[in-house]
């Protein structure tokens, strides 16, 4: 279906709804279209504030996508370019970044979906790379002072590593009992805070919201 041919908030929660039913049975190249396609409908209402909010009304599911959507373009208009720009590069594999997230998870009591959707929100899951001359690095954007602090002896580079370095982070600044206050210390904006925690609900209630978030695609800001 076209965006096009959307034209009220009930044909938009019906396409959302057959995209999500779809997702449950895709896998390979049909799940990563499906997911693009709900990745479009959800950018065209981070646009719209007054559809966005009669899409939520009809179906309060969606909250969690809405938001964060309208959240992360608006802190980006705010945010200056990255100094240095950024490249793409590959994601590790999804398994292999979610069983990265439940090792930090054991390890220093972190949700997964948190350090997840922190991944995501980052660094597309490592596939935006910040250059050499940027002030945070890797795909958990660390700055250099934090990742001599929380780092473990590790590469700042390594997915693996950076993840269990977020989740030493946050468990250090309180990250068990309320997430929020310790998310402060990746970023201070509460439009951050937000949509990670939006991303990380979505993650834990959704089976497929995960892989969905992993196939979508990447949209570099321009500067």
């Amino acid at each position: 279906m076209n965006l096009v041919s959307l034209q009220s908030p009930p044909a938009v929660v019906r396409h959302l709804r057959a995209d999500e039913r779809a997702l449950r049975a895709a896998t390979g190249a049909k799940f990563v279209a499906v997911a693009r396609d709900r990745q479009r409908v959800i950018g065209m209402l981070a646009g719209n504030a007054k559809d966005a909010a009669a899409v939520v009304k009809l179906a309060p599911a969606e909250r969690d996508d809405v938001d964060a959507r309208h959240d992360l373009d608006e802190l980006s208009a705010e945010s200056p370019p990255q100094v240095g720009g950024v490249s793409v590069g590959l994601a590790r594999h999804a398994s292999k970044v979610r069983s990265f997230c439940r090792e930090a998870q054991r390890r220093f009591g972190i949700r997964w979906e948190l350090l997840a959707a922190i991944n995501f929100v980052e660094s597309d899951f490592g596939r935006a790379r910040t250059t050499a001359r940027a002030d945070a690095q890797g795909p958990m954007q660390f700055e250099s002072a934090t990742w001599r602090a929380y780092g473990l002896g590790g590469d700042v580079y390594n997915e693996h590593d950076a993840i269990l370095a977020a989740a030493n982070l946050l468990a250090a600044n309180g990250g068990r009992t309320d997430e929020r206050a310790a998310l402060t210390h990746y970023n201070l904006s509460p439009l951050y805070r937000d949509a990670v925690l939006h991303l990380a609900h979505r993650i834990a209630t959704v089976s497929t919201a995960f892989r969905e978030y992993y196939a979508w695609k990447l949209h570099l800001r321009k500067s």
